[in-house]
């Protein structure tokens, strides 16, 4: 089947080569206005391009069938010499990366170009990541996302910033396919500092629990926070003294928790950048400014910590889960803890525990009585960036374009190599073999950045296919994803609150403090007095300017 799709590629890709045209174009102004205001449309309403090329014999969609590049799709890149693009990604290696990137490269040869991918570990990431764009490496393209670092990056100028004309230049099969609405989560003043998957679906958030404990105790499902909680308490009071199993393998911080226990509230985010989360509740419309808060100086966050310093004095997780490097996840799956929180990832990991033998795990929506909301999943909550030091942004820019459009070479990254790490069918619909442990599934941070949803897994497991179905009904868009905050005017107080947040967070989130309520307040008058005031006014000042014209 490889080879076969190859070929297929392969063929398509002279053919629209053949056909490549050429013509003459003009730039888009430097100082264009602000996307939030003006740019509405697809990338090729405005942007011409210095030589352009004709895709029409490519699918009209994305989804409509094998889509393959071209170097002759990029006649404005300089392909006489050879050039190794260096992508920097967060997450742990797959064992079969190195498989992975030979074979990648071996299809690039054409192109006079390869890859070289360097993993920042989960342990490490919170450290390497600003360190490598400000130090000597040599950094082409980084994977980003607003909570991985974007808009503060991008207000360092860490950032290649692109605009239309060369998206429509060096990108254009990203030209072609990327929704158009997607530009605008991660354009800045009229300036695009990253490029984003290119898929919409849900991120509900739910929990997954060994079901096999739940039973031995009496729990036989979770309809709510509430019954979440009495299962935690049990584990901690029962199971971890006789056999060691946390209730939760907590680490470094319960962001999870907190995703999970405010979504009973219908909130969503209108700005997270580092440690600093603006929120409001959603109501179905845009929020006034005022609606929009500083997540941390809400009592609903207060609450929240005081419930999780309760489950940290029960020993629901390890009092140095601070420092912890294991992640929550990991410790599911390696029968080290008895809970997780995330999104269908979740699924993945009870699959991985499942293994050992007499464990069984189920998962459960808490939100689904109350019948509270499912926010979709942002665009930008997977982008790649160019490095503003990279040598060669239009090199780097081809080799993203194709990671994301080429199928042979989105599948390679997605799925791993055909008839060792999966199979497909005529429908796109995958199941991953046994050799997929060395390799799963859209596991990389590469992967979740070149989505374009055009595959599905075969044969989903009704488990899985039940949270889905249930909420399809309660799905949104997050309406202020398109607003984007230009930091720059408060960037020194940004950095200063930031780093406050960063100190307490973790802890908090943990309830490893001895008081919550003078440990918040002391944080929050710590942030007043590096300026948080300022970023709110300044932020509420954009966005009032950003909702007046829409």
């Amino acid at each position: 089947m490889k080879k076969k799709l190859l070929s297929v590629i392969l063929s398509v890709g002279l053919t629209v080569g053949a056909l490549a045209g050429c013509g003459s174009t003009g730039t888009e102004p430097d100082g264009a206005a602000s996307v939030n205001a003006d740019a509405k449309g697809s990338v090729t309403e405005t942007a011409t391009a210095t030589e352009t090329v004709n895709l029409d014999s490519l699918p009209a969609d994305i989804h409509d069938g094998p889509v393959a590049g071209s170097p002759d799709f990029y006649p404005n890149t300089d392909l006489s010499n050879p050039y190794t693009v260096n992508i920097y990604l967060v997450g742990d290696t797959p064992q079969d990366w190195n498989k992975i990137q030979d074979t990648v490269n071996e299809y690039l040869k054409p192109y006079n170009t390869d890859i070289k991918a360097t993993f920042m570990s989960w342990a490490d990431v919170a450290t390497m990541y600003s360190l490598t764009l400000a130090g000597g490496e040599q950094v082409d393209l980084i994977f980003t996302a607003p909570w991985e670092y974007m808009f503060t990056e991008a207000a360092k100028g860490s950032f290649y910033k692109m605009d239309k004309d060369f998206i429509a230049k060096y990108m254009p099969l990203s030209n072609k396919y990327q929704a158009p609405e997607s530009w605008d989560e991660t354009t800045v003043n009229g300036k695009i500092i990253a490029v984003p998957q290119n898929r919409l679906a849900p991120e509900g958030k739910i929990v997954g629990i060994r079901s096999d404990l739940a039973e031995k105790y009496g729990i036989t499902e979770l309809n709510n926070w509430e019954d979440f909680r009495k299962y935690l308490d049990v584990i901690a009071e029962k199971e971890t003294p006789e056999s060691g199993i946390y209730a939760n393998g907590a680490s470094t911080n319960n962001t999870s928790f907190w995703e999970l226990w405010y979504q009973k509230y219908d909130w969503l985010d209108a700005y997270l950048g580092g440690n600093i989360r603006l929120s409001y509740q959603y109501k179905g419309s845009l929020p006034e400014a005022e609606e929009i808060k500083l997540a941390w100086a809400t009592d609903e966050f207060r609450e929240f910590c005081k419930e999780m310093k309760e489950l940290a004095d029960e020993g629901a997780w390890s009092r140095s889960a601070l420092n912890e490097t294991v992640t929550q996840a990991q410790a599911f799956g390696a029968l080290q803890g008895a809970s997780i929180e995330w999104n269908l990832t979740v699924f993945s990991y009870m699959e991985q525990a499942e293994k050992t033998s007499g464990v069984e795990c189920a998962a459960y929506d808490l939100t689904v009585q109350k019948g509270n909301i499912v926010p979709a999943e942002a665009y930008s909550n997977a982008d790649m960036a160019i490095a503003a030091g990279s040598a060669n942004p239009e090199r780097s820019a081809m080799v993203l374009d194709l990671l994301k459009n080429d199928t042979y070479l989105n599948h390679m990254i997605y799925l791993g190599i055909e008839g060792e790490h999966y199979t497909i069918n005529e429908k796109n619909e995958y199941t991953e073999l046994e050799a997929s442990a060395n390799y799963p599934a859209d596991s990389n941070s590469l992967s979740w950045a070149i989505r374009n949803g055009d595959l599905t897994e075969a044969g989903v497991p009704e488990r899985e296919q039940k949270i889905i179905d249930s909420w399809q009904e309660r799905v949104v868009s997050n309406p202020t994803t398109a607003f984007i905050f230009d930091e720059e005017p408060v960037k020194a107080n940004m950095q200063a609150v930031d780093a406050i947040f960063g100190d307490y967070y973790g802890m908090l989130t943990l309830g490893l403090v001895d008081d919550v309520d003078a440990t918040i307040d002391e944080m929050l008058k710590k942030a007043d007095d590096a300026g948080m005031q300022e970023i709110m006014n300044e932020f509420y000042s954009q966005y009032n300017t950003w909702k007046a014209s829409r």
